[in-house]
């Protein structure tokens, strides 16, 4: 008889016996007593916090870095090292942010090498992917939630036949995406081939943009669709609600 279930599910006194010990240490409390404690938390954050310092410095950004073409001043990541896979260009902007840990795929459909570029002070939080066949590329000043995919490429061919076949998406269907400058992205959208988001424009949450979104509009939906244009300088109102800011450091 497996112990486990015996344990949890006998009505032998043995059996009883143990469920009252465990439940009794599950609801056993720890005194805390501050002065004692306390210090013992500060510590233990301060050992965090250098920890977090060193990997940051010493693992997470020169990782990243040497794996770019090219990359300006202040680039920095979170805590998380990204994962870069196949054959691409990473060039990276001035004060650019990768926070958390994000994937870079890479994809070798055509003689050209696919490039991922991204413009300066842009931000990018955690759990984002650039699946990149031809081109992706963000603007300068762009900040991009959590979770966000760009793909300019299906990753295979419609053609059920053709994908039977495991034959790559047609070339027509690998179409660049560009991201124009001082754009918001929500959390959870996803971007596809072709896309051209326009400056200035918001991305709510959850939306699937599958057009191109012109300057200065507030796009959202599934797919998306322009909700209203945005005039620079505008304040903020009630039609906002639904757009999430970009999260903090995922990393600690």
């Amino acid at each position: 008889m497996n112990l486990r279930y015996f344990v949890a599910r006998s009505p032998h006194p043995m059996a009883r016996s143990a469920r009252v010990v465990v439940h009794a240490l599950r609801d056993v409390s720890v005194p805390a007593p501050r002065p004692l404690v306390l210090p013992v938390v500060r510590a233990w954050s301060a050992t965090q916090s250098v920890y977090y310092f060193l990997k940051r410095k010493l693992i997470a950004e020169p990782f990243l870095k040497a794996q770019c073409a090219r990359h300006g001043r202040n680039v920095h990541t979170g805590v998380f090292v990204h994962w870069v896979s196949g054959s691409g260009d990473i060039v990276l902007g001035d004060d650019v942010m990768l926070d958390g840990k994000s994937d870079i795929m890479f994809g070798a459909l055509f003689p050209e090498r696919p490039l991922l570029e991204i413009g300066d002070r842009t931000y990018v939080n955690h759990r984002c992917a650039f699946v990149v066949s031809r081109r992706i590329t963000i603007g300068a000043d762009v900040y991009v939630a959590s979770n966000v995919r760009f793909l300019d490429s299906p990753g295979h061919p419609l053609d059920p036949v053709a994908r039977r076949a495991k034959a790559p998406p047609p070339p027509e269907a690998v179409r660049p995406i560009t991201v124009h400058d001082n754009v918001w992205i929500g959390m959870d959208v996803v971007v596809l081939p072709g896309v051209t988001i326009g400056e200035g424009s918001v991305i709510a949450t959850g939306a699937v943009v599958t057009k191109d979104v012109p300057p200065y509009s507030l796009a959202g939906g599934v797919p998306a669709r322009v909700l209203r244009s945005i005039q620079p300088g505008e304040g903020g109102d009630a039609t906002w609600a639904h757009v999430r800011a970009p999260e903090g450091d995922a990393g600690g």
